[in-house]
């Protein structure tokens, strides 16, 4: 692996370096770059190793940027001869609207382009989940949104997806993983393992918890036996000051025993799962016995519009959990080269499109 490196914008901020994002060193054989760009790779270096091409990125969206170190780290542990490379950027964070110009890349074809596609699937992915989290949060109202997608995807995605989601807002995730490039811990309380450990009985389990880890602030999961203002009661009885919050997380194709109870509230909505009428009656029992302290937590299939829908409803959410509708990849990148030599040369409909916003990148290498 090449000695570690720094990546410095003149006299402003540090970037993550080629450390932080611990490359596969297959990389730079061609094991994760399409075949036809090592074929062109080796006609250019045989025809044309003294010609400079100019590579721009681009996307189609309103969008949160996010990836832009990674590739530029990519780009300087990889390419040969990256300090003859002149790279401008945007930052990872900057909001971009399409079709702007996010990275140019200047250098000879033969020493960086077989790396197109891997820098296209970096932003396409980062930028994703960093623009879905920012809709998630908009949309959330400033309220505190989980980022509790470990179940949704392949685990060696965390790290760079929580990275994301923490450009895009996110301050709380669920794993360690997550949160190891930007330097802090997973946060979570119960699964409904714990709660069966203990017989579904939702107080024994919390007990146990809270003398476990009595530091931390009690949030009870209380969908297990499908009555979860019943078990929320119970808790909240139990523990009072002391419980933080509950968790509702019940399925899709399951309707709470409320609405067994309270029939005549059927007709109007869809009753399965997490829904509004259940979150407020929720709000409602809690607040009757004075347990106005305890904050109320949803997860189970949140997406951006769905939260805008509680939140236009007052339903009296307080934290959403949210997973794998931050994971789906919805933004694609285009790299583009636009220019030979210094003279317009690219496909039709393609060509320079200079933005003032980029800065140019310096390399600094440690020994």
């Amino acid at each position: 692996m090449p000695k570690e490196i720094q990546l410095k914008i003149k006299g402003e901020i540090d970037r993550l370096t080629n450390k932080t994002f611990k490359f596969d060193e297959r990389v730079g054989d061609g094991w994760y770059s399409a075949v036809y760009f090592l074929k062109t790779k080796e006609i250019a270096k045989k025809y044309k190793s003294e010609q400079i091409v100019t590579m721009q990125f681009f996307q189609k969206e309103e969008a949160i940027l996010c990836g832009i170190d990674e590739a530029i780290a990519l780009l300087h542990t990889f390419a040969e001869s990256p300090e003859d490379l002149e790279i401008q950027a945007l930052f990872d964070g900057d909001k971009v609207k399409p079709f702007e110009t996010v990275l140019t890349v200047k250098g000879k074809y033969h020493t960086f382009g077989f790396l197109e596609g891997i820098i296209d699937g970096i932003l396409a992915r980062r930028t994703s989940v960093a623009t879905n989290v920012y809709r998630v949060i908009t949309s959330a109202k400033e309220k505190q949104v989980i980022f509790m997608g470990d179940r949704d995807d392949h685990f060696s995605n965390q790290s760079g997806d929580g990275y994301a989601a923490y450009i895009g807002g996110m301050s709380a995730q669920a794993t360690h993983a997550m949160n190891e490039w930007w330097g802090e811990k997973g946060l979570g309380t119960m699964p409904h393992a714990l709660i069966q450990m203990f017989d579904g009985d939702v107080v024994k389990a919390c007990r146990a918890y809270k003398e476990t880890f009595p530091e931390d602030g009690l949030i009870a999961l209380v969908d297990y036996n499908n009555d979860v203002i019943t078990d929320s009661l119970k808790v909240a009885r139990e523990f009072g000051k002391d419980l933080k919050g509950v968790r509702v997380d019940t399925s899709k194709t399951m309707i709470d025993k409320y609405f067994m109870r309270n029939q005549s509230e059927l007709g109007s909505f869809d009753p399965r799962g997490v829904n509004v009428p259940l979150i407020k009656a929720l709000r409602q029992a809690l607040n009757k016995e004075a347990f106005h302290h305890v904050k109320i937590v949803v997860s189970g299939g949140f997406t951006a519009e769905r939260i805008r829908k509680f939140e236009a409803a007052n339903a009296g959410v307080d934290v959403y959990g949210v997973g794998g509708s931050l994971l789906k990849v919805n933004i694609g990148f285009t790299g583009d080269n636009v220019l030979i030599n210094g003279k317009h040369e690219a496909k039709q409909g393609r060509r320079l499109n200079p933005n003032p916003r980029l800065k140019r990148v310096e390399l600094k290498i440690f020994g």
